[in-house]
């Protein structure tokens, strides 16, 4: 996700000042219109699933994440091959970001299945940019500057009024209840988690990669790849469902072409751009296109407060997105430090 890049984006954690050159800024705000652009992209996945509500969450979820992976790593073939050496001496840091890449989607479509769609996707989503942040302040030693806490802290309690809403007024483009039992809700919360956590991870390990030279091509491709062999087994056991019926494959097809396949390629050309807290951050879109989608297509109702949720998530991509004051010459060696590499 040039030979060099621009610094991440503006108010985040290193984030590029005004006085940058403007490549650079421009470079971050590319990154961050790459991020949005994918998270538009997943936000579709939940009203996608309403066209196939007799395949289950395991088959929705490994055909989307291991096909679209398996597409990723044949496209970036040559930018693999190019870099084997690289990701063989790194071969552990590829297999734990697989690891995540193939653990992710089975967390969090289950997630939604046993929680509800709400629920399930504002805990996935939700945690995600805390526990990126986190990961980046342990393992990168980098610092969480005000701005991108405030944005955080007014994306999430959008998130919370959305998914308060949603629980009242049903769910938000699966088939599957607005609420569940205790046991579930449980269930899909600590799933929801899960998921959280494994999509910050393999943010993270690709984000690895490329700042030690990987480009993003053969990082995402490497990773994705690997997960998307991860995943064929559970494919294999659950997937006789998408071959039902055409309605079913072509749900399965576009999961895999649209949502996974291009939206990754979009995420990690940005995540070359921008820091993990960030883009997983930008991320929270998502759950907010899924909500107006369920509106327009779908047919749901979502009440006001679900409304002020869908403003509030803006309101952080607007902290989020727009270039901060300069931060001194101090900062400005240290974004030139970060830069990453970058070969389409």
């Amino acid at each position: 996700m040039p030979a060099a890049v621009a610094p991440p984006t503006a108010g985040a954690p290193g984030s590029p000042a005004s006085s940058a050159p403007a490549g650079a800024v421009r470079g971050a705000g590319v990154g961050t219109l790459a991020v949005l652009a994918a998270s538009v992209l997943w936000g579709t996945t939940g009203t996608a699933a309403t066209f196939a509500p007799d395949v289950g969450p395991l088959a929705i979820g490994a055909a989307a994440m291991g096909i679209g992976g398996l597409l990723q790593a044949a496209v970036a073939g040559r930018a693999i091959a190019a870099h084997a050496a690289a990701l063989r001496a790194r071969a552990a840091l590829v297999l734990l970001g697989a690891a995540a890449v193939a653990a992710y989607p089975l967390a969090f479509y289950t997630s939604m299945r046993l929680a509800g769609v709400a629920v399930g996707t504002v805990v996935s989503l939700g945690s995600a940019p805390l526990a990126a942040a986190l990961v980046e302040r342990l393992v990168d030693r980098r610092r969480l500057p005000r701005r991108w806490l405030a944005g955080a802290a007014v994306g999430l309690l959008g998130m919370v009024l959305l998914c308060a809403a949603q629980a009242l007024g049903g769910g938000h483009g699966a088939d599957v209840p607005g609420a569940a039992s205790p046991a579930g809700a449980l269930g899909g919360v600590l799933l929801g988690l899960l998921a959280g956590a494994t999509y910050a991870l393999y943010s993270w390990v690709a984000h690895r990669l490329m700042r030690g030279g990987v480009p993003s091509r053969a990082a995402m491709g490497a990773v994705f790849g690997v997960g998307g062999l991860l995943l064929l087994p559970v494919l294999a056991a659950t997937g006789a469902a998408l071959l039902a019926s055409w309605g079913n494959a072509g749900v399965g097809a576009y999961m895999a072409l649209v949502p996974m396949f291009t939206g990754y390629v979009l995420f990690g050309w940005g995540l070359a751009r921008v820091p993990v807290s960030t883009a997983t951050t930008l991320t929270l879109l998502e759950p907010a296109v899924a909500a107006v989608l369920a509106v327009l297509v779908v047919g749901e109702r979502l009440p006001a407060a679900g409304w002020a949720g869908v403003g509030l998530v803006v309101v952080c991509l607007a902290v989020l997105s727009v270039p901060a004051p300069s931060a001194g010459r101090a900062e400005r060696r240290l974004r030139a430090r970060s830069r990453l590499p970058w070969t389409p």
